[in-house]
């Protein structure tokens, strides 16, 4: 059986990267999306809030399960079972940054390979923070992320006003 972590904050989860999670689901028999919750950030959701959102998000994709983690990666992945890392592409820049955390992931354990997919062209401008930065001033989030987190940004921001 292959098994396959696809890695991030999701903070929050965008239709790319549910685009990610749909394609990989189709190559690996599990896909678990691994939410990174990492105590040095200050993310706008907490890590089981983003893991609710993804698991609403997912519903429906068989093969595919959330799960919270702190730590190392490759910890995380060797727990799970897991022997291929996804992570998903958007620019070169993403690519610099994803190579040598590939190549750190394999020199702490040589046992993972790391697949990177692109992303799918209609999602390459998205991101968490811009996300983050139009619903702030309450902008058309439709098409930018999964409707349940639509209502989920909307509620949050109408709390910190």
């Amino acid at each position: 059986m292959r098994i396959a972590v696809y890695p991030g904050s999701f903070d929050p989860i965008t239709n790319g990267h549910l685009d990610i999670i749909k394609r990989a689901s189709k190559i690996y028999d599990k896909l678990i999306v691994g939410v990174l919750d990492n105590s040095s950030k200050k993310p706008m959701f907490s890590a089981e809030d983003r893991k609710k959102m993804i698991d609403e998000a997912i519903n429906g994709i068989d093969n595919v399960t959330c799960d919270v983690f702190s730590g190392l990666l490759v910890d995380f992945a060797k727990i799970k079972g897991a022997d291929v890392i996804v992570k998903g592409l958007r620019t070169v820049s993403d690519f610099e940054y994803e190579l040598q955390m590939a190549l750190l992931n394999k020199a702490l354990n040589p046992e993972f390979e790391t697949m990177f997919m692109m992303t799918n062209t209609k999602y390459s401008y998205i991101s968490s923070s811009m996300v983050k930065e139009v619903a702030k001033y309450d902008g058309e989030l439709d098409g930018l992320v999964p409707k349940n987190v639509i209502t989920k940004l909307k509620d949050k921001n109408k709390r910190e006003i």
